[in-house]
């Protein structure tokens, strides 16, 4: 698998260090709240596992499948949640999104408000990645761990065609895989 790395973007000390920034200060911003991680599966898994371990305050977690990628590299622009969150105290629920990476914005974008509807106390973002050059929707991260240029990467949860999510870096993955 290594050898479909074209170079390594992020290395597992760069990432050690993002996801323990990014839990403390998420753990000082909830204190006291009811924090719930919603991690949007399969790409924020590997982040989000490693991120609740760092939280030094409760934390409860839940899941939803979400896809906005038809085939290989493009997104399908239409969003369609394959397993949805289903609490019934999302009322009393401070959600925070937990996420792979953002592209276009719409996924994200479209599950806030979506999640807000569904009556939850609050809901905020957290994404390992961003792509600010790929926004097609204005939105921005509540906390981003790194923004990275227009690359088709793969590691640490992302990955093309499910291969590559247990690369313990983020890796640019060489043109002729993809093309």
């Amino acid at each position: 698998m290594n050898q479909d790395i074209e170079r390594i973007l992020i290395t597992e000390e760069e990432i050690d260090g993002i996801v323990t920034k990014m839990a403390g200060e998420i753990s000082r911003d909830y204190e006291g709240k009811n924090l719930l991680l919603l991690g949007i599966l399969k790409g924020s898994v590997v982040f989000m596992g490693e991120l609740m371990k760092r939280v030094s305050i409760p934390v409860q977690i839940d899941f939803m499948k979400v896809s906005s990628y038809g085939s290989g590299t493009k997104s399908s622009g239409v969003i369609d949640i394959l397993l949805d969150i289903r609490r019934k105290d999302i009322d009393k629920c401070d959600i925070l999104i937990v996420e792979d990476i953002i592209d276009s914005g719409k996924t994200l974008s479209y599950l806030v408000k979506y999640l807000k509807q569904k009556g939850a106390k609050s809901v905020k973002t957290c994404t390992m990645l961003d792509k600010p050059s790929r926004r097609e929707v204005d939105f921005h991260s509540d906390y981003v761990g790194c923004e990275i240029p227009d690359l088709f990467v793969v590691g640490y949860g992302l990955d093309y065609n499910e291969n590559y999510r247990a690369l313990p870096y983020v890796g640019v993955l060489k043109e002729e895989i993809y093309r």
